[in-house]
């Protein structure tokens, strides 16, 4: 048996023994939540003296106890006891030990159930922003990278086939706007937790006078919860960052696996950084994309974090269950990966190296410009399906010659259908044909220079939202 003291011993006439408190403790998990506790308790307090549930002097030593905890903490001075179960315990633990009386009536009006509720909403909130600036980093890489670049023409694949040329440019600016939607998805779950829960106490709210709207204010929340019972066994909020997490983690790994293939012998459009790169034990000359691969890897983690949450929180009644202590260890983890790969790749893509010379001469290949061809025969009034079957029919003839579409003369497309006229070759000069995508969203130079004006007002509009944020 352990001889510690519990906050709820009253009721019992033995104590679990030290196995029973490692197993059921969730101090080495939610202690990183150590600075929204202290911050959450000193709210409570300064509501509680203004109510007059206790006193102003209660108030200012809880206060200086708190402010001293957290600079221990801080500092790494303080004393985490596992028998503490949590972090909430081990803080006000110390802190009645220190300031004696004072510190017990700190848990006035408010259980752990609600307590840990507001904690695990305030760190969310936290984490959301950074993720958000996360990508707003990757995102003006991306958009250097794309200016950079201008002009500079690669194949554009289907089934990891060579399709249409289009530009890196274009490439590398539909990552912009996955990673855009993701930090929507996590404008969205800062939203989502940023609601006031304490005051809803163990479920069914309390009977001192509480100002739950005086703590929302304090702790800088745009609304207070509206039902006790939810309040406290609600965690979409951090499923909603979990799921933003995991699909920001699909697209860096989809990012990732394309470097790792440029970055490959066969492909050779880039040479990542010797920063990002490793080697073998055995083999001299291997330089391996082993961030970029760790990236990829991570990302089933991350997938199995929200799978895990989603598991633990079906089936529960309400209100609160200890089921929910489950809750952090998985969302807190894919919240750290998905930073880290943040960083990570935002790093490979700012050092690598691009091969414009290899890039181009790949797209001369493939016969990616069989399509204008085509659509070069419809513009004569010639239907699309007579205009492809043509094409089919040149491309499978200059495939077994081992020719390609830009070495025919005017006089050989008009030898295969006269309907070519003299212009013919320069339908399928690879600079035109991408030169011709005009669409809005398309690949050519001038509706790319357009995006990347798009990218940078969407850009400017997270910045200042951040900005708003760490107000």
């Amino acid at each position: 048996m352990t001889d510690a003291k519990k906050p709820w011993g009253g009721r019992f006439e033995k104590s679990p023994s030290r196995f029973l408190d490692e197993f059921g403790a969730s101090l080495p998990v939610d202690r990183r939540m150590w600075a929204e506790d202290i911050k959450g308790s000193i709210a409570h307090a300064r509501m509680l003296a203004n109510q007059g549930v206790i006193s102003e002097a209660d108030a200012d030593a809880i206060e200086t106890g708190l402010s001293q905890i957290y600079r221990e903490i801080r500092d790494g001075s303080f004393d985490f006891r596992i028998a503490d179960e949590d972090i909430h315990m081990a803080i006000e633990r110390t802190l009645t030990e220190r300031i004696g009386p004072a510190g017990g009536r700190l848990h006035t009006a408010r259980s752990r159930n609600d307590q840990v509720a507001l904690d695990t909403r305030l760190y969310a909130k936290g984490r959301a922003v950074e993720l958000l600036a996360a990508t707003v980093k990757v995102r003006e890489t991306l958009v250097r990278l794309a200016e950079d670049h201008a002009g500079l023409v690669m194949p554009g694949y289907t089934h990891l086939q060579r399709a249409q040329p289009i530009l890196l440019s274009h490439h590398l600016l539909a990552y912009f706007w996955m990673l855009s939607r993701d930090a929507t998805r996590f404008r969205h779950a800062y939203e989502s937790a940023d609601v006031m829960v304490l005051g809803s106490a163990a479920l069914a709210g309390t009977t001192f006078p509480v100002d739950r709207r005086f703590v929302a204010d304090r702790l800088g929340f745009a609304e207070v919860s509206a039902n006790s019972m939810d309040s406290v066994s609600d965690r979409d909020f951090l499923l909603d960052l979990t799921y933003a997490c995991t699909v920001t983690m699909i697209h860096l790994s989809r990012l990732c696996e394309e470097l790792i293939l440029w970055s490959s012998e066969e492909f050779g459009f880039v040479t990542m950084d010797d920063t990002y790169s490793t080697g073998s034990s055995i083999m001299p000359q291997k330089k391996n994309p082993d961030f970029a691969e760790l990236a990829r890897g991570k990302t089933g983690r991350v997938v199995g974090d929200l799978v895990g949450l989603l598991t633990v929180l079906k089936g529960l009644p309400l209100a609160y269950n200890k089921d929910m202590q489950e809750d952090k260890e998985g969302a807190f983890d894919a919240i750290d990966t998905a930073l880290d790969c943040l960083v990570v790749v935002d790093g490979m893509l700012s050092t690598m190296a691009v091969d414009a010379d290899r890039m181009r001469a790949a797209a001369h290949g493939g016969f990616m410009a069989a399509t204008d061809l085509a659509d070069y025969l419809v513009g004569t009034g010639m239907p699309f399906r007579d205009a492809h079957e043509i094409v089919g029919r040149l491309v499978l003839a200059l495939e077994r010659e081992g020719r390609t579409l830009q070495e025919l003369t005017a006089g050989e497309f008009a030898a295969v259908d006269p309907a070519f006229g003299v212009d013919a070759p320069a339908a399928v000069d690879i600079d035109a044909v991408v030169a011709r995508r005009v669409s809005e969203g398309g690949t050519g130079g001038e509706a790319v220079e357009t995006q990347i004006v798009q990218c940078q007002d969407v850009l400017a509009a997270d910045i200042t939202l951040l900005e708003s944020l760490a107000e």
